[in-house]
């Protein structure tokens, strides 16, 4: 397919939110991929916020940052897993961002004293973005997820922005709604109304979906098939079934149970080769482990940000939780993850004899006073019993605190974060950060992005990469303080990965010969894991589970 003939995909959901819009974007782009086709994926969250960054991830789920700092909706972390590739700021769109960007350009004078509307330039400063993203990352397909469900105020500039480009270009434009088709068990019977007026309010904003997405707890019959195709004017077999399955990864294998990828190509245009039957066999393979270990390792995740009311929001450390899943699954493992709260712990000292029946410990990022002391109580047993433990940002923080605390004797350590009034400020806050605090400036201010370090020899860290230079990615503004890293060395804590210049420590560890795996990172390793290709620090992580399981 020639280069300068771009298509792109806008997908929408519709009858509830949540529908699965993120992993139907995912899954498609990655069925296209198997066809030899370049993609990329723009998320669009209608939001007012400029980024993800300042918001509860108890309440939005997980910030996934991209390489070049970008603060972002989670979807955008299921797409670089998904498609293996590493996406940019243009990749993502918000409400606000698209607003911003508008009033900037109107006080720079670049619309020439024309009065500046709502239609058609926000409309048309999204239609530019979305053109930009697939001019940079060259690519043949361009998916745009639609954040919300069809019928929403917050969303209809998107909406009108697609329009606009279905008219200027029709045969390039197609769009897939995923919508919901209940089955009250009341009733007994898979209900397709909700999905009507879904379509229906679509076509209001002078859109019809070419592809729709039917999901639903069972398989969609052919009778309610034919029965959507009626009434929503489409064809019975661009009506896809999308039933509940037990794994995420499982969904593009369905899609193409159902020829979607050679639809899609059809609707298109677009000239694609038949799929690469080695490269899919390793999907195929990797799904086929996502919920058939062989053996089961346990691991408790120790966390702040899990309750929500009255549920417990994973979403919260998704990247953390796949990251896990697929290290465990390239060792034929199934992980079994325990949420476990931190602030259990302060309430009752006598659960950490609990832990014992875990294979390992992980304590992800955060931020905040809150459950801190739990989690360094969780760290002093991991530590003291010989149970693998991995921490994650302020999980590193947390480990050296402990350690500064209990081995070398500092007992009011702390980080600047909780307690500035300490006497040992062991994790303190970046000089460049100071003034930012002072003035309240928060949101996409931290140390954020990708940033190199330098791995020390006979170390976890150099023995898991295989390399001594890397690159990760970075969501802070607390650091180890330089004063304390000499005592700690000394009494046997080893900073084994610091930055070029030796001043930042970006992993701390404890050598083999005392703990088999006691290690955190100041970065996420999580961002960079993939399906295919899991995170060596977290597959060392694992391996050592696994030998403390036997």
């Amino acid at each position: 397919m020639k280069k300068n003939n771009c298509k792109y995909i806008f997908v929408v959901g519709g009858v509830i939110s949540g529908v699965g819009k993120g992993i139907t974007s995912s899954s498609i782009g990655l069925i296209l991929k198997n066809r030899g086709l370049s993609v990329t994926a723009i998320k669009v969250d209608p939001y007012i916020n400029i980024d993800a960054g300042t918001m509860n991830p108890t309440e939005h789920g997980e910030v996934f940052v991209l390489s070049d700092g970008d603060e972002c909706d989670q979807d955008m972390g299921n797409y670089e897993r998904f498609l293996d590739i590493n996406l940019t700021r243009i990749n993502y769109m918000t409400t606000g961002r698209v607003y911003q960007k508008v009033i900037e350009r109107e006080r720079n004078l670049e619309y020439k004293g024309k009065c500046v509307q709502v239609v058609p330039h926000i409309p048309f400063e999204i239609v530019n973005r979305i053109k930009k993203a697939g001019v940079n990352a060259k690519a043949d397909v361009v998916m745009i997820e639609i954040g919300g469900t069809v019928g929403e105020y917050e969303n209809i500039l998107f909406l009108e922005a697609a329009r606009m480009m279905k008219i200027e270009n029709p045969k390039d434009i197609i769009f897939v709604m995923v919508s919901y088709l209940p089955t009250p068990s009341k009733i007994g019977e898979m209900k397709t109304k909700p999905t009507q007026h879904a379509v229906r309010t679509l076509n209001a904003s002078g859109i019809q979906p070419d592809i729709l997405i039917a999901r639903g707890e069972t398989s969609l019959d052919e009778k309610r098939k034919e029965k959507i195709s009626f009434f929503c004017n489409m064809q019975p077999d661009r009506v896809i079934s999308a039933p509940d399955v037990e794994s995420i990864y499982d969904i593009p294998l369905n899609f193409e149970k159902e020829n979607l990828s050679e639809k899609l190509c059809e609707i298109l245009g677009a000239t694609c080769r038949k799929p690469e039957p080695k490269v899919w066999d390793k999907w195929k393979n990797f799904a086929k482990h996502a919920h058939n270990g062989k053996e089961v390792v346990k691991i408790a995740m120790i966390g702040k940000y899990f309750e929500t009311g009255d549920f417990v929001l994973s979403d919260s450390y998704l990247s953390v939780i796949e990251a896990i899943k697929y290290s465990a699954y390239m060792q034929n493992k199934k992980a079994v993850i325990s949420w476990l709260n931190s602030t259990d712990f302060e309430k009752d000292k006598n659960k950490l004899k609990d832990l014992k029946n875990y294979d390992g410990i992980v304590v992800p990022g955060g931020f905040g006073s809150r459950g801190v002391e739990g989690i360094i109580s969780c760290i002093k047993f991991a530590r003291e019993n010989k149970i693998p433990y991995f921490g994650l940002c302020y999980g590193m923080q947390l480990l050296v605190i402990e350690y500064a605390r209990n081995v070398l004797g500092l007992k009011d350590a702390n980080t600047r974060e909780v307690n500035p009034d300490c006497k040992n400020i062991i994790i303190d806050v970046m000089e460049s950060q100071k003034e930012l605090l002072k003035n309240n400036l928060y949101g996409g201010s931290m140390r954020l992005g990708a940033y190199p370090a330098i791995l020390k020899k006979g170390t976890i860290a150099l023995n898991s990469y295989k390399t001594d230079k890397i690159s990760e990615r970075h969501r802070h503004r607390y650091e180890v303080n330089p004063f304390y890293i000499t005592d700690l060395e000394k009494k046997g804590l080893v900073f084994s990965g610091t930055s070029p210049d030796g001043h930042l420590m970006e992993i701390a560890e404890l050598p083999k010969s005392k703990h088999p795996f006691f290690l955190g990172t100041q970065f996420h390793p999580e961002f960079l894991a993939r399906p295919l290709s899991p995170h060596p620090l977290f597959s060392a992580f694992i391996k050592a589970c696994i030998t403390k399981k036997k």
